[in-house]
């Protein structure tokens, strides 16, 4: 496997803390979104390994497990044909749906943000948190070190759990909304990043996850103007369907930048 040195300076696990652009000038983060899923079937190989092609720095992914207790990758619960993906062995899944290895595999020379779908509402829910243990062992388990996986999920408690397991894995909560004390609790509590919705979120929000040491990825933006927004207000990582476009937004303004302070 191809090694992830490169990886490493470009995300640092809540062991050694966040890096941010205001005190490690690192540049924002291009993540692209379940893959490349403009230009190919989202949560595939192909999305992931697109994804490189196009120069994003991560993939997003999400992580689902089946009735015999394979992870794979997968948004929704139930599948095009009605089953529910938890109540459904691995070998009966359709062939464009990989397993969690095989997606990490795809995914070589980025990091990735390996989100957990753990929703109570949905099929194969388990209160004992299952998913996020069997997660956490399997990337632990990986010859890569740690710094290159970020865990994330919309249920506090997956993560919480996430963190228990391995502490040194970088641990996200993804929200619609957020505030400083949320934002304290988070980081209080071992996580590194907050993942908020692009709607709403403001540069006040990003600059109270910084105060207490969080990373902002922010989810999920397509729009250009939109970026360059989030981008002057100091967000850390855009996921976007479009990381060709949020690599150009990132790197046109990195070139106006420098070209005006010479």
């Amino acid at each position: 496997m191809t090694s992830v040195t490169s990886v490493d300076r470009q995300f640092v696990s809540g062991h050694n803390g966040p890096m941010r652009r205001g005190t490690s000038g690192q540049q924002v983060q291009i993540i692209a979104h379940r893959g490349a899923s403009s230009q190919r079937p989202e949560n595939t190989v192909e999305a992931f390994r697109r994804a490189g092609v196009l120069g994003a720095d991560a993939v997003e992914l999400d992580v689902r497990s089946t009735a015999d207790e394979v992870l794979v990758v997968h948004h929704d619960a139930v599948l095009a044909d009605g089953r529910a993906l938890a109540e459904t062995r691995r070998d009966d899944l359709p062939g464009d749906i990989p397993t969690l290895t095989e997606a990490l595999d795809a995914c070589e020379g980025m990091w990735v943000n390996v989100e957990i779908k753990h929703d109570p509402s949905e099929p194969g829910f388990d209160p004992r948190e299952a998913i996020a243990y069997a997660t956490a062992a399997l990337l632990a388990r990986r010859p890569e070190p740690l710094s290159r996986w970020l865990v994330s999920s919309f249920r506090r408690e997956t993560i919480d759990a996430v963190h228990a397991a391995e502490p040194e894995l970088a641990t996200a909560w993804l929200c619609l909304t957020l505030d400083a004390s949320t934002a304290a609790s988070l980081a209080r509590d071992g996580h590194v990043a907050a993942h908020p919705w692009v709607e709403g979120l403001t540069p006040e929000v990003i600059a109270a996850c910084h105060a207490v040491g969080l990373r902002v990825n922010v989810w999920t933006c397509d729009d250009p103007d939109r970026m360059k927004q989030l981008i002057a207000a100091g967000v850390d990582g855009l996921c976007t369907n479009v990381p060709d476009v949020g690599r150009q937004v990132r790197d046109t303004g990195i070139t106006s930048r420098s070209t005006s302070g010479s």
